[in-house]
């Protein structure tokens, strides 16, 4: 009998009978996958929220001092040279920060075309050069120069502020063209010399087009680090006075909402440019899948 039922059971069902199917199974969620992206949330809270005070408190109307919210107004948007000096120590900041980017990142270009393309002695040595000042903290890499600017009685301001910037920024425009160097076929240099073309010419039109974007991201760091870096800037610039040395010595009276303003700007510009950029990048790889 019991074969019989055991039969029955695992007998295929029989033609033009409906056949049961099982309900699905819902995934059942893990501990972790709630986890994870409430750790992501809290980590962009917690970047934003300087950001947000920044920008909230360059709608206060500050009156002497900018550390309580006092109300709503436009005046510091309307007037953001108003605080005295600010505009002054933003435009500072600006032209070391251009100056020392076209500097640092022509010289980066050449090291990191070398160090990739080029065998020669101390070359090992080099590379252990380069990754010193990225590696080694600002404090002591601005105390030393300091110690040098001294030593040699070289008068501190703003062209000090730009030694010590191209030779900080060098090392971050080395490695980021070095990857991009590293990633291009010699073969296509080559294709163009059997075209007859002069090494300069084979540079100018293959090599350096294809650089360019690893080049531009190279001048943005340099750039962003030049523009607000403090420490390196505070022991070798004298009495010259940057964008971040003005908000460091008014913080303590609360910076002022015109600050916050310029530097508002600052980061809705970076942010635009992010998006342009990664708007640009998707829209050519369309066109290259297409």
């Amino acid at each position: 009998m019991s074969a019989v039922v055991e039969q029955a059971r695992t007998a295929p069902p029989a033609k033009g009978t409906a056949t049961r199917r099982a309900p699905a199974r819902r995934p059942r969620r893990r501990l972790g996958d709630a986890i994870i992206p409430t750790i992501a949330a809290l980590a962009f809270l917690y970047l934003m929220v300087p950001v947000a005070y920044t920008v909230l408190f360059s709608f206060n109307d500050a009156g002497k001092t900018n550390l309580v919210w006092r109300g709503f107004t436009l005046d510091a948007w309307q007037n953001p040279c108003g605080a005295p000096q600010v505009c002054e120590a933003f435009v500072n900041s600006l032209q070391v920060g251009v100056i020392a980017t076209l500097i640092a990142t022509a010289l980066g270009t050449l090291i990191a075309i070398a160090l990739v393309r080029f065998q020669f002695r101390g070359r090992p040595l080099v590379n252990l050069l380069i990754f010193l000042p990225m590696s080694t903290p600002e404090v002591v890499l601005g105390a030393a120069l300091l110690a040098q600017f001294l030593s040699l009685r070289v008068q501190l301001g703003m062209t000090t502020v730009i030694i010590a910037h191209t030779m900080f920024c060098i090392s971050f425009v080395v490695v980021t063209v070095k990857a991009r160097v590293a990633s291009l076929d010699p073969a296509l240099e080559e294709a163009a010399g059997d075209l007859y073309a002069t090494p300069w010419q084979a540079f100018w039109r293959v090599t350096f087009p294809l650089l360019l974007p690893g080049i531009a991201a190279a001048a943005l760091l340099a750039f962003s680090l030049s523009f607000d870096d403090f420490i390196i800037t505070n022991f070798n610039s004298g009495s010259f006075e940057t964008f971040p040395k003005f908000v460091y010595v008014s913080a303590t009276r609360g910076i002022p909402p015109q600050a916050n303003v310029i530097s508002s700007f600052m980061f809705v510009l970076a942010l635009v440019l992010v998006v342009v950029v990664q708007v640009v990048g998707a829209a050519r790889g369309r066109r290259r899948r297409g």
